[in-house]
């Protein structure tokens, strides 16, 4: 199970307010999930669980294995994501976090940046959050 750094020890909101509460773990969880991608795509590992599943490009996978398998499997070695846009909100009673991300993509060598959008459903587990939902989308400029 993944700790993303001190995310551990924000305890799920269970009584939202106007902040929501889910600002700070958002921004941690974001954080953590991409330096791992662009660092090592096995170490995600952690971050999912055998319910969890993955929306890549429209091709879905589900459970621990077959999403890292997916991951592993993208065409490029290299990359770098830049996060332009963070929105979070509560999603259940529970303590689950709806995250929307936008932002830059560099692969490889590519000098020119892709936009993407990606969507995280958080759930609460053990103290900590788990990806329940990972929908992710390159963005194509308009035609």
């Amino acid at each position: 199970m993944a700790d993303f750094e001190s995310i551990a020890s924000t305890p799920p909101t269970h009584n939202p307010t106007i902040n929501h509460g889910t600002d700070q773990p958002a921004e941690q969880f974001v954080e953590f999930y991409y330096k791992a991608f662009d660092s090592d795509r096995n170490s995600l590992a952690a971050l999912y669980g055998h319910d969890s599943m993955l929306t890549f490009e429209a091709s879905p996978s589900q459970g621990v294995g077959n999403i890292i398998q997916k991951l592993q499997e993208l065409p490029f070695k290299q990359v770098q994501h830049q996060v332009a846009t963070l929105d979070a909100q509560p999603s259940d009673e529970r303590g689950g976090i709806l995250v929307v991300v936008s932002g830059a993509l560099l692969v490889e060598e590519e000098r020119r940046p892709m936009s993407y959008a990606q969507t995280f459903q958080l759930k609460p587990r053990d103290g900590s959050y788990y990806v329940f939902n990972d929908v992710f989308r390159l963005v194509y400029p308009a035609a």
